[in-house]
Parts: C-alpha cells; structure tokens; sequence
C-alpha cells in the first residue's frame, strides 16, 4: 500500500482535488492526486493514498485506511460502525489495498473488537449495493457481481468470483479462483478452484473456466491432477474425510495440496464445514 501523508507536509506532484462541496475533517489525511467530489464526507481518522478517486456523495468514516490508486462511487459508505450488537463502540479498523474499484451504494462495515479490522486487498472490484460485514478479509483481484450480501467473519481468498444477488454466511471461507453462480444460498465452505451454484449451493465440478482464464501457467500444468483429485474426493464413493487420506499419500502439486488442506480445515469447523457436491444429495 502506498505511503499516505498529511496534506500540510505534502511535496505534491498532483495536486489534492477537494470539491468545495464536500466536507473534509483537517485532521484527514490525503495523498497527492487524490479527488473528492461533491456531498462527500471525510472523517478525522480517515487517511487515503494517492491518486484515489471518491465520487460525489461518498462516506468515509471511522479509523479507515485506503490506499492508492482506487475509484469509489457515488453512494459508497465505508469505515462505519458495524452491524453488530456485539460492538461497544471499540476503535477497530478497515483497511483497503490498492487498485480497487468500489461501485455505487457498496457498504464495508469496520471490525466489532478491539485490535480488529476489517481488510480487502488489492485490485478487487466490488459492483453496486455489496455489503461487506464486520471482520470480513478479502484477497486480490476478486470480483464480486451486484447485491452480494456479506455477513460477518466471511474469508475470500484471491481471484474468486462471485456472483450477484446472493448472501454469504458468516464465518464461511471461499477458496482462490472459485465460482459462486448467481442467487446461490452460500451456507458453507467453497473449496477453492472449485464451480457452486444452487439453493442450497452444491459443488458441481472444477471452475475449468477461470482456471485457464487464470493466466497461471503453473495452475494450467497441474489441471490434470487437480481433476483427478476432485473425482477422487466428491466422485469415488468415498466419504469426504477417507477421500483426504487417500489424497495424502500421492505427490500432490501446490494447487491438489491447496484443495486437500483447505478441505481438513474446513471439516474441522463442524455444521459449516465445506459445501457438499450434487454427488451428495
């Protein structure tokens, strides 16, 4: 994340654009470059990195870190208390990465006890009306489609997609480069590399797709494996857990052994443990 200074002892190449129609607390801190449009809000312990874009009628609130390089859109409301009658009122934090692009009306909750935040990283995109809970932690180059409601503690590891008009437990884990279908109920774990769709949501197979759109030459050599893992797992007649064991005793590649350990931990969690396939219906 680029550094972030106080305006005063900016040596600025860019100049810091504030609309005089938005309101900025002095004690915010902005980077060069950065623009502010109309109606928009900007709290004291806000602090926002270079060349980051906020639309009109945006609100930035609360201990909020963003850094460089992203676009906000009108409506957004980010950094304000959570939605959780847990929260005392605790200093806790959002910090966003750079490069993220933050669509109309999209909401990010801070973290409800002390010492916690809420944290998304880098080159995501986040289209209207998303809610993103207390406690949520999102990785790089995620895309996440219109309407997705975001409960609190949820874990998205990079390059998922998810897409719109759903709702995601809280405490649920989704793996790198999964796909979520539309209007999935998502009540458990999605494995990564791994294709849910349904309501409830079930495993239908590796998201094929996005793994060869992945651009990761190294994903693309060990696709065979992979698959071969998958049917071993959710195809042989194997319960879940004598599947694992199985898998365990063959020379897994980085992305086999990714799904295998991501699959251990998630059965460690009990009821919402990972998302059963259509095998298992």
């Amino acid at each position: 994340m680029s550094e972030i200074l106080k305006p005063a002892s900016l040596n600025v190449d860019k100049p810091i654009n504030v609309h005089p129609l938005a309101v900025v607390d002095p004690k915010a801190e902005l980077a060069e470059g950065v623009v502010i449009g109309p109606g928009s809000v900007v709290g004291a312990d806000v602090r926002v990195g270079k060349d980051t874009w906020i639309g009109p009628n945006v609100v930035l609130d609360g201990r909020l870190t963003i850094g460089a390089q992203n676009k906000i859109f009108p409506g957004a409301c980010l950094g304000q208390e959570p939605q959780d009658l847990k929260y005392k009122g605790a200093p806790t934090s959002v910090v966003i990465g750079d490069g993220n692009t933050i669509r109309e009306c999209v909401t990010i909750n801070r973290a409800t006890e002390e010492g916690e935040e809420t944290r998304i990283g880098n080159g995501n995109l986040l289209m209207a009306y998303c809610h993103l809970g207390h406690n949520c932690l999102l990785g790089n180059r995620i895309v996440m489609s219109n309407g997705i409601q975001v409960a609190g503690h949820v874990k998205i590891e990079d390059k998922a997609v998810i897409g719109g008009c759903l709702g995601i437990h809280q405490f649920v884990h989704i793996g790198g480069l999964a796909m979520v279908g539309g209007m999935t109920r998502v009540d458990r774990d999605v494995p990564p590399y791994c294709l849910v769709e349904g309501h409830p949501g079930r495993l239908r197979g590796l998201n094929r797709v996005g793994l060869r759109r992945s651009a990761d030459d190294r994903l693309n050599g060990e696709l065979k494996q992979l698959q071969e893992i998958w049917i071993l797992l959710f195809r042989s007649g194997n319960v879940l857990a004598q599947g694992l064991e199985i898998a365990k005793q063959k020379d897994l590649m980085p992305a086999s052994q990714h799904l295998c350990e991501f699959l251990e931990a998630s059965m460690r969690k009990g009821r919402r443990g990972p998302m059963p396939s259509m095998a298992n219906q």
